[in-house]
């Protein structure tokens, strides 16, 4: 005996109406939300493309540099006699005026200067009598024209070792009159005090001395002198505006021209000398402190792109280039400088390419699984 056949169970009509709904619903779901003006508020892609031109930029090359004083405003102070010094009156860092006494020198050569000043004048005395007597036997023919001669001659001899020995005792630095042996050391300039080279109680040599007594400088000018690597020396010229700063004083700017470059390059550091003469009235800059020259340069046009636009993956950098309408293409480029928001491109680009500026992380090819 077969079967009996299966009857199919009647739908209830709360699940049809329950599957009508969902089947309203996803339906609902494939199409875009309008607002209430019909517009598709559907949230698009944040991507944006610029077309890029090459561009002019300006920046500025920065040298280390460092306050010298002026080489022809610095002096240094040698003793002019040999003999003892007694007392130096100054120390490092001190101001001084032309002409002020800065030590005491104690010596035997001032003796032995005042001895010969004393017989050249006492030659002169002798002489000066003797022509003036052969005046008279001259007029009364007593003696020959040639005798007189070689008088007069004698007595211009007596007056010039005289003056030779009234400048001596001048450069020696005491007076001809005086009987001290001690004669004063002056400063031959007004400045500050670089340098201290001896000590009281030291003997000095003259000019032989290795090493001066003191250093003096006029301050009044200086001299910032700046290093200029080889790589940027087309960019550097004579007569150029420059910025001056210095950590000392972080709030201030100052401003000069560059009066020289050097000839001269130096083998350890490969640098020239970049030199900017500044006033210094108030000495406010002193020697050796550290500076930097700040110089504008305009380089050739190149390509500046916001950092959001170039793609970094391990040592290579890319931008997406727009072909089409929502179509890109990756390009590998080479970057430069970076400033600020901005990065130079040097190549990969030309005139007038649609670059994606905003989202290009977005574009990136997916990695992993």
């Amino acid at each position: 005996m077969s079967p009996a056949p299966r009857v199919p169970r009647r739908i209830a009509p709360t699940v049809l109406s329950g599957i009508a709904i969902l089947l309203a619903c996803l339906g609902c779901s494939d199409r875009a939300p309008k607002s209430a003006a019909g517009e598709d508020t559907t949230q698009k892609a944040p991507i944006e493309v610029t077309t890029v031109h090459p561009q002019s930029v300006t920046d500025r090359l920065v040298l280390p540099a460092r306050v010298v004083p002026d080489p022809t405003r610095v002096v240094h102070i040698y003793s002019q006699i040999t003999g003892r010094l007694v007392e130096l009156y100054v120390r490092p860092g001190q101001e001084v005026a032309k002409g002020q006494t800065i030590g005491l020198i104690q010596s035997s050569e001032i003796a032995s200067a005042r001895a010969d000043y004393d017989k050249a004048k006492i030659e002169v005395a002798r002489s000066d009598h003797q022509l003036d007597r052969a005046k008279l036997l001259l007029q009364h023919e007593v003696i020959a024209q040639r005798d007189y001669d070689d008088l007069e001659a004698a007595d211009q001899a007596a007056h010039a070792e005289l003056t030779r020995t009234i400048q001596r005792i001048h450069m020696l630095g005491f007076s001809p009159e005086g009987s001290s042996d001690s004669a004063p050391l002056r400063a031959p300039i007004s400045g500050a005090v670089l340098d201290i080279g001896s000590a009281s109680g030291e003997m000095q040599r003259s000019l032989d001395n290795a090493n001066p007594i003191a250093t003096v400088a006029n301050l009044d000018s200086v001299w910032i002198l700046g290093d200029v690597y080889e790589r940027d020396l087309n960019t550097v010229r004579a007569a150029q505006s420059v910025e001056v700063t210095l950590p000392a004083y972080p709030d201030e700017t100052l401003h000069g021209t560059i009066s020289n470059i050097s000839d001269t390059l130096d083998p350890t550091s490969r640098t020239l000398k970049v030199r900017v003469v500044l006033p210094n009235p108030r000495h406010r800059l002193k020697p050796e402190m550290f500076a930097n020259l700040s110089i504008a340069r305009t380089t050739a046009p190149e390509f500046v792109l916001p950092t959001s636009a170039v793609v970094h993956e391990g040592s290579s950098s890319y931008v997406f280039l727009q072909t089409d309408p929502g179509r890109y293409e990756r390009r590998q480029v080479t970057t430069g400088a970076l400033r600020g928001k901005t990065v130079v491109v040097t190549s990969g680009l030309k005139d007038g390419d649609q670059i994606v500026t905003t989202g290009a992380a977005l574009l990136r090819a997916p990695t992993g699984d």
